[in-house]
């Protein structure tokens, strides 16, 4: 399966180098460990900025790029110890950060005291304030000192930019590699998904299917997830974020997944939701049809030129004439849509980007309010749904409990949308043919 090669990531700093101002440098922090108790930490999972443009996944490091004059790549990596490597494992060390990650300098994190000097030799200092609050420290005691000496020198401060200005945009178009990274991820969440529909039954826990579905994506080499597993059954399905996953699924309602595998860091999403006891009832069935109406046409929006804003109003617009059609809401389209008289059933956006982090860097618009274009290499999902939960209630009791959410992985092409998720079963017949 295809991995990030050290090629692209190289090829990624070039194109960053490219769009950095001349006599500036830009820091990069990877992610420290963190504790979860006595001498055990968290999972580490590096910084999502840092892996795309080193590939490390060693806690504590750090990226630095200077453009002055020349151009200059340089990695500061915890100090290699083998008293230390025999309990957590071998360090990079200098000379691998040089040789295999093909950094031009190299120092250990001990060693700071090098990036102080590199830091005010620059008119320019991209980083982002917070991420370190070692490099926080650095950076502020070195502007103190610096304006000890300002009304000798005249020299100004150096002006300090948030890099994801640069680094954003370069992540919001994917590459070929990226791309097949993605549908390796998308691939191991789809035998994830159809060992959960084979395996759903009443009696069955929620917590049951989710750990035969993340068994396949384990089994197909997948580290962790893209997030934590939603799985949603009955009235546990009208709650967007459920994480609980420990109730029993029941006859008659429905079960939502909503999950991810992750493969070398980049993240599927895919939801599907379909009836526990194999078949939907007739009212399941009325707000399935509509939301599978909406998730189909809004993926047709998915073309260069629309904006990400595009797939929404058409999934949104589809909504709310369903909701008229079943006599829920009665209000002209406009109308509802203008009060946001469908909250109550769709109170979440159609659309976020995907790469790296389940919800992506990117921008969605400008200051201006003006959304962002489709462009080629783009991923985003579409992921219209209906909750008939405790607000929709107070409007109409005849669909209670029944949630849906129906989402794919959308690729952004020249000839038109890819639904890379295409492959996961979607239609009710094709859920019900499982029982």
């Amino acid at each position: 399966m295809k991995k990030i090669s050290q090629k692209e990531f190289q090829n990624r700093r070039k194109n960053l180098f490219s769009n950095m101002e001349e006599n500036s440098i830009l820091i990069v922090s990877g992610e420290e460990e963190k504790v979860r108790n006595n001498d055990v930490n968290y999972e580490f999972r590096q910084s999502s900025d840092f892996w795309y443009l080193t590939g490390i996944e060693e806690p504590e490091a750090l990226l630095i790029l200077i453009k002055k004059d020349s151009e200059k790549y340089i990695l500061f990596t915890q100090e290699k110890k083998v008293e230390e490597e025999v309990w957590t494992g071998y360090k990079i060390g200098v000379e691998k950060a040089k040789s295999f990650y093909l950094a031009d300098l190299a120092y250990n994190t001990n060693q700071l005291d090098k990036l102080s000097e590199l830091l005010f030799s620059c008119e320019k200092i991209y980083y982002n304030l917070g991420s370190s609050k070692k490099l926080d420290d650095l950076i502020f005691t070195g502007l103190d000192n610096f304006k000890r000496i300002k009304s000798r020198t005249g020299i100004p401060n150096p002006l300090i930019i948030d890099p994801s200005i640069l680094i954003d945009s370069m992540r919001l178009i994917k590459t070929h590699d990226e791309i097949e990274v993605i549908k390796n991820a998308i691939d191991l969440t789809e035998k994830g998904f159809i060992e959960a529909f084979k395996y759903s039954a009443p009696g069955k826990y929620e917590y049951e299917v989710q750990q035969i579905m993340e068994m396949e994506f384990r089994l197909g080499g997948s580290k962790r997830n893209g997030y934590p597993s939603i799985v949603a059954s009955g009235k546990n399905s009208c709650i967007l974020h459920y994480i609980e996953n420990d109730q029993k699924l029941t006859k008659d309602t429905l079960i939502l997944i909503d999950a991810g595998s992750e493969w070398d860091y980049y993240s599927a999403d895919i939801t599907r939701t379909w009836p526990v006891s194999g078949k939907f009832t007739s009212e399941q069935t009325d707000i399935y049809e509509l939301v599978l109406e909406a998730n189909t046409k809004a993926i047709e929006e998915c073309k260069v030129g629309n904006s990400i804003n595009d797939p929404h109003i058409k999934a949104l617009t589809i909504l709310v004439e369903g909701l008229k059609h079943l006599k829920i809401l009665d209000k002209s389209t406009d109308e509802i849509i203008e009060e946001k008289l469908y909250f109550p059933f769709y109170m979440h956006s159609t659309s976020h980007w995907l790469g790296l982090d389940v919800h992506d860097s990117g921008k969605y618009k400008d200051r201006d309010e003006n959304f962002t274009e489709f462009q080629e290499g783009m991923v985003l999902t579409i992921e219209p749904g209906l909750y008939f939960g405790d607000m929709a209630q107070k409007i109409s009791k005849k669909y209670k409990d029944i949630g849906i959410r129906i989402e794919d992985d959308i690729l952004i092409t020249k000839s038109g949308p890819k639904n890379l998720s295409e492959k996961i079963p979607k239609s009710i017949k094709e859920l019900e043919n499982f029982y």
